[in-house]
């Protein structure tokens, strides 16, 4: 514990960030740095709690408590140390994590908690910058190969693991470049894509082969990698987003979120987009569904000068602070704002879209929407809704964009020809115990298997998964698990 009377000097804050006006005129990232006195500060509220939370409310157990304490002390490799003991991308979690680990902080009970997602972001960029982060090639290589299919956070994590366990690692991923989710959906304002070439440059450097415009399943056939792997591991993601099947749906205008983000982060990039553009100039643009996805295209249409910008949830307005129902340490259901929103954006909740509205010439000109009432179940959770008699109208809109999640991988291609089993809601079917599909060589993680969820569960689940890789390739393994570190820890 740094200074056992940090958390009662002082209270949380956060580096600056470069004014709306400002930021909306670029896609670079806008948050700055901490000086150092600033950074010491916020590492000396951590409390060192005798039950510290957060390593529960991170997926991946990181040891916070002790990591912030080598920040405070400046003992920067020991920082580094700790943090990547536990997170093989503290450069991308520190960027894009909602932070779980915040909302279990015991100070958190009471006060601000501890800004842990900002510390973790300066340790790596410090550590880069000292000359800290360095290739590990393993020292021996075991003669096994892996194909690992999918190159975002989870099929990054496990072919870190398994490069570093010794075995001959190569990445397919059918994109042009590598990085899945981190590169084609997550905007430049948010995440910089030098941040991902700097990190798959190091994974090279270690020995992992990467080859891009390899769709498994298209261009690459799903017999030849079982004849000449030993293991395999699916990390595609859950990439078929959820429609909303609606009268209009057809109309020119009506996008998916994800077509529109990876078209504009592939434009910054200056590589070839593919269909038309799909632009937000000038127009009147509403986004349907209220998360991160949302929030993305909500940043980018400021960018491109849309003429309004409305963000509509299904769900009524979360609260502003934890409820009964939602208590400590428990991930709240608050309300949220991101800088995206803080850039401009009308926001509206128990908003049902009921049609879209065309100009007759197969453009989108409207939206038909209505206002519903929610009624809470015994958990205080929204559990049914009626649609408020009345409320129905249209909304001028030449540009909607389709943000309300996933629901599971894509099936046509490389899962239907590997034909593994699925579970109910489409994801590939493999245990969290051995996170091992129904073909005995064929391994899953990220979302792939577990379904929609954080970057922060994809690299923690791509490390589990390439323990079990290991094992089943070697009978054992050296490589470390989210559950030893957490027992070393409390010895």
């Amino acid at each position: 514990m740094g200074k056992p009377t940090g958390f009662l000097e002082f209270t949380r804050e956060l580096p600056g960030k470069a004014d709306p006006r400002e930021r909306t005129r670029h896609y670079n990232e806008f948050v700055a740095r901490f000086e150092e006195p600033k950074l010491n500060q916020q590492a000396a509220r951590c409390m060192n709690c005798g039950v510290p939370f957060c390593h529960s409310g991170c997926p991946l157990g990181n040891v916070i408590p002790e990591f912030n304490d080598a920040v405070y002390r400046k003992d920067w490799q020991e920082a580094y140390d700790i943090l990547t003991a536990t997170n093989n991308f503290p450069e991308f979690t520190g960027r894009i994590c909602p932070a779980p680990c915040e909302s279990a902080c015991v100070l958190g009970i009471n006060q601000p908690p501890v800004a842990i997602e900002e510390i973790e972001r300066h340790i790596i960029e410090i550590a880069f910058d000292k000359g800290l982060v360095q290739a590990k090639a393993p020292r021996m290589r075991t003669g096994k190969k892996v194909a690992v299919i999918g190159s975002g956070p989870a099929g990054l994590a496990a072919a870190a693991q398994l490069n570093y366990a010794g075995h001959q690692v190569t990445v397919f991923e059918r994109d042009d470049a590598p990085g899945g989710l981190l590169r084609y959906g997550i905007p430049d304002f948010k995440l910089e894509k030098w941040v991902i070439d700097r990190r798959i440059k190091l994974l090279e450097e270690e020995g992992i082969v990467f080859q891009c415009n390899a769709n498994v399943g298209v261009n690459i056939l799903v017999n030849d990698l079982l004849r000449e792997y030993n293991a395999i591991v699916l990390a595609g993601g859950a990439t078929i987003p959820r429609d909303l099947t609606i009268p209009g749906r057809e109309l020119k205008g009506v996008h998916y979120a994800m077509d529109f983000l990876k078209q504009q982060n592939k434009r910054v990039a200056s590589r070839n987009v593919d269909g038309e553009d799909i632009m937000a100039t000038g127009k009147n643009v509403i986004v349907i569904g209220g998360g991160d996805t949302g929030s993305d295209c909500v940043g980018t249409s400021n960018r491109h000068g849309a003429q309004s910008i409305t963000q509509l949830e299904l769900l009524p307005k979360p609260p502003g602070e934890r409820t009964p129902y939602m208590p400590w340490p428990t991930y709240p259901m608050v309300l949220k704002t991101s800088s995206s929103h803080e850039e401009g954006a009308a926001r509206q909740w128990a908003i049902a879209t009921k049609e879209f509205i065309g100009d007759g010439k197969g453009n989108l000109k409207a939206l038909r929407l209505v206002d519903l009432q929610w009624s809470l179940g015994a958990d205080g959770k929204p559990a049914r809704f009626t649609e408020v008699a009345g409320s129905e109208r249209d909304v001028p809109c030449e540009l909607v964009l389709l943000a309300m999640g996933f629901v599971h991988p894509q099936h046509a291609g490389m899962l239907e020809e590997l034909d593994v089993e699925r579970d109910e809601r489409g994801n590939v079917k493999a245990s969290e115990k051995a996170y091992q599909t129904s073909i005995p060589k064929v391994f899953a993680a990220g979302d792939m298997r577990r379904g929609q969820s954080l970057v922060v569960w994809a690299i923690s689940e791509g490390r589990e998964c390439a323990r079990k890789v290991d094992e089943f390739l070697m009978g054992t393994s050296q490589l470390e698990s989210k559950d030893h570190s957490l027992q070393a820890m409390a010895l």
